[in-house]
């Protein structure tokens, strides 16, 4: 397997490389960090829901949506992120999700070690240190690949992240930072300063071959992957990328007349934060939105259960839900039926 050392690249190029590689159906391990900063939202949320789209664009943060589940957050050149696209069909591949976030953690995991960090894996997809969260991990399938991405966390600016979420009141912001900072840690906060980023790519281009055997190193973009990194940034850097499909949501219910209720609900799962605005007409499912910061496999089934949701009646929501995942063979870590049901019912 290849491994594009490429360090140090543009923001978008931080994202739209590691999307155009399973579109061109090319297998390699990039290690990489955007060059300026940037917002990164979790394929599945809502942008005005998530984030403070005013003040990001005021300071000239650009947003981007994601293919890969999970959260927003707040990137820059202090995260050093590896990215590895591999096909389904590898040896390699794990048969579960789980399986696949335990073993090709390993490599960060024993970075971290190596330093001196006392790292360890917290399923789903997370790495601790001292009960700090110190890497953000996801996964999501692009065709026939399997796109696993992650970051060695040096440093991080929390009051930056606090800022560009949108929050309700300043005192609530105040307690989203109080909570990131009590919760996510970093390199240079854990050693109380961290080795240089030239160092710190050899030690995790080190365990990642420990973990994915000998990796034939590369430095450069060729032309190919150049231009199919363009081709998807028209679609990727869009506002109707960036916009589509997600509605605002909130705990609260509308009843617009007998009958006929608006429900907007929200439910932390182990797996991660489910919101859903749900359409209910005589007790049945009219339409749903779900959006949130969950993992969901395959991840264009999910516009399908939402279809397929309806015409059923809201109380057997759970049922229908877990007909469609044993039918479809869906993986959602850490999310069931029942929790679905939870936002929906």
């Amino acid at each position: 397997m290849k491994l594009y050392r490429l360090e140090t690249v543009t923001w978008q190029d931080s994202q739209l490389l590691y999307h155009a590689q399973p579109r061109l159906g090319r297998e390699g391990l990039n290690l990489l960090s955007p060059g300026s900063p940037y917002f990164c939202l979790g394929y599945f949320q809502d942008v005005e829901q998530e984030v403070d789209v005013d003040f990001c664009r005021e300071n000239g943060i650009p947003i981007f949506r994601r293919e890969v589940g999970g959260g927003a957050v707040y990137l820059d050149g202090e995260q050093l992120f590896y990215q590895l696209i591999i096909h389904k069909d590898n040896p390699l591949v794990p048969v579960s999700k789980g399986a696949f976030y335990q073993k090709f953690l390993q490599a960060p995991i024993a970075a971290y070690r190596a330093l001196g960090i006392p790292a360890e894996y917290k399923p789903v997809n997370d790495i601790l240190a001292s009960g700090r969260k110190i890497s953000g991990n996801g996964v999501a399938e692009i065709g026939e690949y399997i796109v696993f991405v992650g970051n060695l966390i040096v440093d991080f600016n929390y009051e930056m992240m606090s800022r560009v979420l949108r929050v309700p009141d300043e005192k609530f912001r105040d307690k989203v930072y109080k909570t990131l900072h009590d919760n996510l840690s970093t390199v240079k906060r854990e050693l109380g300063s961290a080795p240089p980023h030239e160092e710190l790519w050899d030690l995790l281009a080190e365990k990642f071959a420990e973990v994915l055997g000998p990796l034939e190193v590369v430095t450069a973009v060729d032309d190919a992957w150049r231009a199919k990194a363009d081709e998807l940034a028209a679609q990727f850097l869009s506002d109707e990328w960036l916009y589509q499909k997600r509605r605002p949501s909130a705990d609260r219910e509308v009843r617009i007349r007998a009958g006929v209720e608006v429900r907007q609900k929200m439910h932390k799962a182990t797996g991660g934060l489910i919101r859903a605005t749900t359409e209910v007409q005589e007790g049945a499912i009219a339409a749903v939105s779900i959006s949130g910061d969950f993992f969901f496999f395959p991840e264009e089934k999910l516009a399908e259960l939402e279809a397929a949701l309806v015409g059923v009646p809201a109380a057997e929501a759970e049922q229908a839900i877990a007909e469609f995942y044993a039918e479809q063979g869906i993986e959602s870590p850490g999310v069931t039926p029942a929790d679905f049901a939870q936002v929906i019912g």
